[in-house]
């Protein structure tokens, strides 16, 4: 992958995906961090779902990662972007994982279509024996 990491803030933090108790855990951090940003109830829930998804996807098909979090500043605004990079074997048919409605099993049954709808940016890159990243920004209204 030859995308470079997003510029988060110099408080972003790190956090191992290695068993379901991290995937809690991620889901933690990114309500911790929606709350200090000041996203709104609902836009929490959209961006803590979407994180709980993606941590899932990390550890079930990617065989675990890691997950950079941080809070974003850009035009006067502010958001919450979380990355999502593991080591597995990446996405063999990154059109069909984004479509909706499909679903390999096992998730909370969004996929990955039903993350990106619920945040304002999504940057899926992944190659074949490459791992895959994802990066997600939920912006304050």
């Amino acid at each position: 992958m030859n995308r470079p990491l997003p510029e988060l803030g110099a408080e972003d933090q790190t956090l191992p995906i290695a068993s379901n108790d991290d995937v809690v855990r991620a889901r933690q951090l990114v309500r911790t961090l929606a709350q200090r940003c000041k996203l709104s109830l609902v836009d929490q829930t959209k961006l803590v779902t979407a994180a709980s998804e993606l941590a899932r996807n990390t550890l079930v098909y990617g065989g675990g990662g890691v997950l950079r979090i941080g809070l974003v500043h850009r035009d006067g605004r502010a958001g919450v972007t979380a990355v999502f990079d593991d080591s597995g074997p990446g996405i063999p048919d990154v059109d069909q994982a984004l479509t909706d409605g499909w679903t390999s099993g096992g998730g909370l049954g969004l996929g990955l279509s039903g993350a990106r709808r619920l945040v304002d940016e999504f940057v899926l890159d992944t190659e074949a024996g490459g791992g895959t990243r994802v990066s997600v920004t939920k912006w304050g209204r």
